[in-house]
């Protein structure tokens, strides 16, 4: 059976859903399960999501979905996951605009086309058995306790980001594990906290999906009180705004979709890659063979016309045919700046 994907290209798509004109709602969730056969349950999820208009980033592996997605309708799309017993009840992440009401109708402001892929895991990890994930994970917390947990002195709070993600925004006091791969950061997270095995560990990340899984792996490595907090940063948002808690987040939650963040509180603790001024807006580097994320403010973005440096800026000043021809055989790979490469932008 043909894999089933859409055929359409993704500029008149986006175009296409400018002029929708509805509201949507962006979502992410997540759930570690069993699946014995993902492209079957691919398939299935395409026919059935395609026909519901709803777009987005799906991965699928044998153990469990992870899913960044708008839809039209959410209590719809619910009932259709209730529909899947490993899905029923399943807790979606709404995200913070639409949660303060700030959505509009700019349905392109997250996703314009819906895509699913089958992958080896739904988070890379570099591990070899998935089994504990399923039957011992550490305690989950609410943004009430994790609010609690941060003015104890004896909790230890880590971020399961990259560094870009905690560059614009993080908990208070939150210790940041140095590395641009959720792989190596686990290592590296039981290697920080060794001698530190009875403390209260909090873990967190995006919509909770890495944190989940590294609870996992710290008790797996000895430790004893682990927690990580439910539904990650976009739910604590969603939490702190409903119940009208104080927030321990400050800045920018970095999402993976076209907004490329979400702001939380009025806080810009980054700053512009290319002039050194407060900034926290993530941008790709308008020349499409660097595609470069990086934080760049508006005066730099007039400057370097939207690149992320002079080298950039003149290629795209070149006749479209010649780039296309210096572009061939360059891969890009995954270009996010690194600080550890400290790699010079503006030249």
């Amino acid at each position: 059976m043909p894999v089933l994907h859409n055929k359409i290209d993704n500029r008149v798509l986006k175009q296409q859903a400018i002029q929708e004109g509805t509201t949507r709602t962006t979502i992410s969730f997540y759930k570690y399960f069993k699946i014995t056969n993902p492209q079957e349950f691919r398939d299935f999820l395409y026919k059935n999501l395609f026909e519901m208009k709803v777009f987005g980033r799906i991965y699928i592996a044998k153990e469990g979905i992870n899913a960044q997605i708008s839809v039209l309708d959410v209590e719809e799309f619910q009932s259709f996951l209730n529909t899947i017993p490993e899905l029923q009840h399943v807790r979606l992440n709404i995200s913070a605009a639409d949660v303060l009401k700030e959505n509009n109708t700019d349905v392109a402001n997250s996703f314009w086309v819906l895509k699913i892929k089958v992958r080896d895991k739904i988070v890379a990890d570099g591990l070899d058995n998935d089994d504990y994930l399923f039957n011992q994970v550490g305690q989950y917390v609410n943004a009430s306790q994790m609010n609690n947990m941060l003015h104890n002195n004896d909790a230890i709070v880590i971020d399961m980001r990259n560094h870009y993600e905690y560059e614009v925004g993080h908990f208070k006091n939150a210790i940041e594990i140095p590395s641009d791969t959720f792989r190596d950061q686990l290592p590296m997270a039981v290697d920080l906290m060794k001698g530190q095995e009875s403390k209260n560990i909090i873990m967190y990340c995006t919509g909770g999906i890495r944190c989940e899984k590294a609870s996992a792996y710290m008790l797996q490595n000895g430790f004893k009180n682990v927690y990580h907090l439910e539904g990650g940063i976009i739910n604590y948002a969603k939490e702190i705004a409903e119940n009208n808690l104080p927030s321990e987040f400050i800045g920018k939650n970095f999402v993976f979709d076209n907004r490329l963040g979400e702001r939380i509180t009025e806080d810009v603790i980054a700053n512009c890659h290319q002039c050194g001024n407060a900034c926290d807006v993530h941008v790709n580097c308008a020349n499409s063979g660097c595609h470069l994320l990086f934080i760049q403010c508006e005066a730099c973005a007039t400057k370097f016309n939207y690149c992320c440096s002079n080298t950039c800026k003149d290629f795209i000043a070149l006749p479209e045919e010649e780039q296309k021809e210096l572009r061939k055989g360059v891969d890009k790979g995954r270009n996010i700046f690194n600080k550890s490469i400290r790699r010079k932008i503006t030249k």
